[in-house]
């Protein structure tokens, strides 16, 4: 059984930095690309950023670009999300999620979710 377990949310001021883990486990993480999903208060999913399998290509949404950087260690079956310089718009939910392609925002299983408010 595929489980994901976000961790490391919480309330933050704007211009702070949250990193988000992602614990994965129930199939072989470094076959997969992986991704992070958020939903806002009120607002669809969002996709935010990808990661190869093995690590070495990523990809960001023009919103969190230059200030998030997506991260796996494959020995620790672990995604993880650090998060700087965050806005009030970045209050979300966030999810880790088990892609499909590298390519493709479609994903096969998703996290719990972990929550981030961004305020002061």
């Amino acid at each position: 059984e595929v489980q994901l377990v976000e961790s490391g949310g919480g309330l933050v001021q704007p211009g702070g930095s949250l990193r988000l883990s992602c614990a994965a486990s129930g199939f072989t993480f470094s076959g997969y690309p992986m991704m992070w999903v958020r939903q806002a208060p009120g607002k669809g999913l969002e996709w935010v950023s990808s990661i190869n399998s093995g690590g070495g290509r990523t990809t960001y949404a023009d919103s969190v670009k230059g200030r998030f950087t997506i991260s796996r260690d494959n020995a620790k079956n672990t995604l993880y999300l650090q998060m700087n310089s965050l806005k009030p718009e970045d209050t979300a939910v966030y999810y880790c999620a088990r892609g499909i392609s590298y390519s493709s925002s479609a994903y096969a299983s998703r996290g719990q979710g972990t929550q981030v408010t961004v305020s002061s």
